[in-house]
């Protein structure tokens, strides 16, 4: 029998965020698009950011999937599928405090010291940066190199579309380090200070996010400073990549899920011709297949969560998730929009900005067509057979 019930502790989890999100994150949004039809940069200011962290580390939320033994709250991850749900209800991008990218934790101790432990107290701000103007989805394409002078590498290229790369004060950048080994055994990661010499400039995009352009010159970096083994990046940046993928659909699903609750409330209240546009199929249907397709997702995503939470290889689960995630919400989004007509187009509602920012889906970390590729590779050699992802 499978049980899809929720914990004690994971539906007071999914509680608390909610409330957490309807409190303090939603009454913000028409402030922050105020600023922004103004020209101010978009989302949170790092004053209200820093502040609402502070209020949730209060509430002893803090470090989500951060181990205990760094002080965090060592969710499983289905847990952490439930918080991305909740705070993907609002358009404001916002994440806890008191955590750090995961293959942080393969520093040894005294890069622990100089690196992970500062980044989970929120002391340092790190960045990943493996991406390159040739080497999007291709990630074994890249071409930064790292030449060993002595006891130290001189990194040279460029990364792009970097999460982060704006603020961060230190960087995760993979470079080749031994062309003839190619990405498995010639490519390495190494921890990278930004006084050490890199710079970033910001990229404008379509919805919020504003990545970075990092720019590495004859940067000269301590051999004491490669994060891992020597010639083994490529391994640590696909622990990377392959951490949370479920990750990005789950905050979709919760922004689908608002924007579906606009719309029915909306067409309960909008009337032409004499009565609520509820009343029309056209409208209900779409109703109706959003609510499906949501349905869907969540089990998706938290199929794949609960297979990470075993232990499991969820790799494959993850890109269904991610593949379906995309596509179906922005058909959602856009039915959302079609539902409010013309007030959903303006800037006055929250619509238009999720409508933008929900594309971006589609892309990022694994764009659809590798999805299909990743799920079609392992059907047709065998990795995974049909109707066997339950075992």
């Amino acid at each position: 029998m499978i049980d899809f019930s929720l914990s004690e502790e994971q539906r007071a989890i999914q509680s608390w965020v909610r409330t957490f999100v309807e409190r303090e994150l939603m009454p913000l949004e028409n402030e922050v698009l105020r600023r922004e039809r103004e020209g101010h940069p978009p989302g949170l200011t790092a004053e209200e950011r820093d502040r609402l962290r502070a209020l949730a580390r209060k509430s002893d939320f803090w470090g989500v999937a951060t181990p205990e033994e760094y002080g965090g709250m060592g969710l499983d991850a289905v847990s952490e599928a439930l918080i991305e749900i909740e705070l993907g209800r609002t358009f404001l991008t916002f994440k806890f405090g008191g955590e750090a990218d995961n293959i942080l934790y393969h520093a040894n101790e005294e890069q622990k010291r100089r690196y992970l432990l500062p980044t989970i107290a929120g002391e340092r701000k790190s960045c990943f940066a493996i991406t390159e103007p040739g080497a999007g989805s291709d990630a074994k394409a890249i071409r930064a190199k790292a030449v060993r002078d002595g006891d130290e590498w001189i990194i040279n290229g460029e990364k792009t579309f970097i999460t982060g790369g704006n603020e961060a004060d230190f960087t995760m950048v993979f470079a080749v380090t031994d062309p003839e080994k190619g990405a498995n055994g010639g490519v390495t990661c190494f921890l990278v200070d930004r006084e050490m010499g890199w710079t970033s400039e910001p990229i404008d995009t379509m919805g919020e996010r504003r990545p970075a352009s990092l720019v590495f010159q004859d940067v000269r970096v301590p051999h004491a400073n490669i994060l891992g083994e020597e010639g083994q990046g490529f391994a640590l940046a696909m622990k990377w990549i392959g951490k949370g993928r479920y990750l990005l659909p789950a905050r979709a699903l919760g922004g689908c899920e608002r924007l579906l609750d606009m719309a029915i409330e909306y067409s309960k209240t909008r009337e032409t011709f004499g009565a609520p546009i509820a009343d029309r199929q056209a409208i209900q249907w779409m109703i109706a297949d959003s609510q499906t397709e949501i349905e869907a997702l969540r089990l998706l995503v938290l199929h794949a969560a609960w297979q990470v939470s075993q232990g499991r290889d969820s790799r494959h689960a993850q890109s269904i998730a991610k593949l379906f995630g995309g596509v179906k919400a922005n058909e959602i989004v856009d039915r959302v929009m079609q539902i409010h007509g013309g007030m959903g187009y303006t800037r006055e509602l929250p619509i238009e900005r999720f409508y933008r920012d929900v594309r971006l889906l589609r892309i990022f970390e694994g764009t659809d067509e590798i999805q299909r590729r990743t799920i079609a590779r392992d059907l047709l050699k065998g990795h995974v057979k049909v109707g066997a992802t339950l075992g």
